[in-house]
């Protein structure tokens, strides 16, 4: 072998490590998330769990979602998530979870807040996201078509902006870096992947882990990571959505089936650790916690964020695993929780109950 050949036994074994191409590989495939979680719990010294309201809040939390029969046909319940069981709907949902970063607002004034009007009413916050999307599909902007993104000549700047249009004087948070991220995966897809969504789903081979370490391994937008005591630490955020949203939306069959589902953990966003506070299962220090309700900002990768979105998401495997002892036959995994949990959490934001704000932080990575 030259020195200019790939060790093809070397590229196979890191293929293998990413859990890309493994399709035989008796090792289970790993996204290392929850590893790495586990490890900021056990070295956090601002965010603690407390056992006692963990356990609680995983019964109250496993009695409401049967109480209210949730399960991931409630994704499609919601008015604005996409219907179909198609291509066109894998497009949709993987430039919702491209973009699906950092909404909320400076201002104080609910109505002087970043809006979408669509179907004649306001959408804020996530939703203002898929309203948009919408939105510029009617108005015959192919949005959602991978090969529409890379062009400056078609897909301009401009356009982007409209596209983007808010209902208010603000406009959407972080548009720049939105644009290269549209960018920059337009111009992955077409060039490794022929321009197809489809084609990056089916290198996977069904395989939640796999798409997951395909996503952050080809698509830096995706490589949501941060160092902490000395450690790597991979949160994944959007990536593991975009598995979690093909699995909800098609009910586990077709584009959404993936033999080990059960590998994605919550996705560590700024709305969870509220309610995981509101609920009495996470406690700050009271520098942390006085920082979070006098609403300033947190540095991205900074140890405070570090830390509430690592113990966030071994919080919710501890509850994952409660409900599990209590009720062993149970059809529970994290994107369930975490779904219910987000709900419940706007629910509480519309009807004016939180008891606590949620963290600020300025990043495209949730």
């Amino acid at each position: 072998m030259s020195d200019s050949e790939p060790d093809e036994d070397l590229l196979n074994l890191l293929r293998q490590s990413l859990g890309i191409g493994s399709k035989h590989s008796s090792t289970p495939l790993d996204t290392e998330v929850l590893k790495g979680a586990e490890y900021v719990y056990h070295n956090s010294i601002d965010v603690a769990l407390d056992t006692h309201g963990t356990k609680a809040a995983a019964a109250q939390i496993w009695d409401l979602m049967q109480e209210k029969s949730y399960s991931f046909k409630t994704w499609s319940e919601h008015s604005l998530h996409p219907k179909g069981k198609n291509e066109a709907t894998v497009n949709f949902i993987f430039l919702m979870d491209l973009l699906n970063f950092c909404f909320w607002s400076d201002s104080s004034d609910p109505q002087q807040r970043f809006a979408v009007e669509y179907q004649g009413q306001r959408w804020t916050g996530y939703w203002s996201l898929v309203a948009a999307i919408h939105r510029a599909l009617e108005e015959d902007i192919p949005i959602t078509t991978p090969s529409f993104w890379p062009s400056d000549t078609d897909c301009t700047n401009d356009l982007l902006r409209h596209v983007f249009r808010s209902a208010t004087e603000e406009r959407i948070p972080l548009l720049e870096e939105r644009i290269t991220c549209i960018r920059e995966a337009g111009r992955i897809l077409m060039a490794e992947f022929d321009g197809s969504v489809l084609e990056l789903i089916q290198e996977a081979k069904q395989s939640a882990a796999a798409l997951v370490n395909l996503l952050v391994v080809r698509f830096s937008c995706f490589k949501d990571i941060a160092s902490f005591e000395n450690e790597t630490i991979h949160f994944y955020k959007r990536a593991q959505i975009f598995v979690a949203d093909l699995w909800a939306c098609f009910e586990g069959q077709s584009y959404g089936t993936f033999n080990d589902i059960d590998t994605i953990t919550m996705f560590a966003d700024y709305r969870i650790p509220q309610m995981l506070h509101s609920l009495g299962c996470l406690r700050y220090s009271p520098s942390l916690e006085s920082r979070i309700r006098n609403l300033k900002q947190l540095e991205s990768c900074g140890s405070w964020e570090i830390q509430l979105r690592g113990c966030s998401i071994w919080c919710v495997e501890l509850i994952r695993r409660e409900i599990l002892r209590q009720h062993p036959k149970a059809e529970v995994n994290a994107i369930l929780i975490d779904f219910f949990l987000y709900d419940t959490m706007k629910e509480r934001e519309v009807e004016a109950k939180e008891t606590i704000p949620h963290h600020r932080t300025r990043s495209i990575w949730y």
